[in-house]
């Protein structure tokens, strides 16, 4: 027999932050527990992200001086950026474009539409009709077709009602396609006071641009000059008419205010020079993208209330199924026809 003594005994290694490490969380491990503490922060996060999307914009750029816009992005109306400065804030900024939502495949949408929530159960009561019959024919000689015929409405109808709902969802998910079409290819910028095409993905805030009529306004932008300038708002506010544009604040409204011009808007005539204040997701337009990219993965009211419906449901048709069960057993029923009895009950409910 091996004995310890109190000199052989040495706790075990303490943590980072000189703490003893935890045993296991109500019978988990520190790890798992440590995983699902991050996954909370994230989510938590990711709400609050998207309560921030809901707020009310609220920004200053059209309210400020032209010396302090030019302090805080580092420019000059009549220059733009230096290349050296360009650099640092393209590094830090990331590339002028709307980052894509997470997709999944077409099979796996069009598969939970198929076999998820309430066609799942009907699924279920078109197997049962199925197997029902299949005891009838292998009991009879010339068994009743109403199970049959039951699974085969059952399974038509759940095939058809699963098509038309992925349909409803691919035209949804369309509407994210739609803003990549609203990105321009090319813009006009000055930098270190030299005129250039560019691509648009690499605008920055603080880059100097030149938009003229037909033009697709490749970020938010104030404006430094401009002559006759409208642009259609249209995709962003719903007004029908050009609205003008000209180089002083005239609404503490961002929106509302004509020294600012937003992404994706177009430029219906004159032209303008301008100074980029957002790109890409922190552009509005951006903005309205990630809210309606946040909020498509939550549940409806309605999809909440399927899915209750179809919790009692399933509850019901099962109980009533067993119960008479057990009466057919009770009554002296043979156990093939109990069976059927189970089934044709369990199958009554669902439709």
């Amino acid at each position: 027999m091996v004995r310890i003594g109190i000199e052989d005994y040495h706790d075990p290694p303490a943590d980072a932050n000189g703490h003893p490490p935890e045993a296991a969380v109500n019978g988990r491990p520190p790890s798992i527990v440590e995983q699902e503490k991050k996954d909370e922060a994230a989510k938590k996060k990711k709400q609050e992200d998207v309560d921030d999307l809901k707020k009310e914009l609220d920004m200053d750029w059209h309210r400020i001086s032209w010396e302090e816009l030019c302090l805080r992005l580092h420019t000059n109306i009549e220059t733009g950026l230096s290349e050296d400065k360009y650099n640092e804030v393209y590094a830090r900024e990331g590339p002028n474009r709307l980052t894509p939502p997470k997709t999944t495949p077409e099979w796996i949408k069009f598969c939970k539409q198929l076999f998820g929530g309430f066609a799942l159960l009907l699924w279920i009561g078109a197997i049962l009709c199925f197997i029902a019959y299949a005891i009838q024919v292998s009991k009879y000689l010339d068994p009743p077709e109403d199970n049959v015929y039951l699974g085969a409405v059952l399974t038509f109808v759940v095939v058809v009602t699963g098509i038309f709902a992925y349909y409803q969802e691919a035209k949804s998910a369309a509407i994210m396609e739609s803003f990549k079409k609203m990105v321009p290819q090319t813009a006009s910028v000055i930098r270190g006071g030299k005129r250039s095409a560019v691509d648009a993905e690499t605008l920055t805030i603080g880059d100097l641009i030149e938009v003229k009529g037909g033009d697709k306004l490749p970020a938010d932008i104030r404006i430094v000059s401009c002559s006759s300038f409208k642009v259609d708002n249209s995709s962003l506010t719903g007004e029908s008419e050009p609205q003008s544009r000209g180089k002083d604040c005239t609404d503490d409204n961002p929106i509302e205010t004509k020294n600012l011009a937003f992404f994706s808007t177009n430029a219906v005539e004159g032209t303008a020079k301008a100074v980029v204040i957002s790109c890409g997701d922190k552009t509005v337009m951006g903005r309205i993208a990630s809210l309606a990219s946040s909020l498509g993965s939550d549940k409806t009211p309605i999809a909440i209330e399927i899915e209750h419906f179809i919790h009692i449901i399933s509850g019901v048709a099962v109980f009533l199924g067993v119960t008479f069960f057990i009466l057919a057993f009770i009554l002296d029923y043979e156990p093939l026809e109990a069976v059927v009895f189970l089934i044709g009950i369990i199958v009554a409910n669902v439709p």
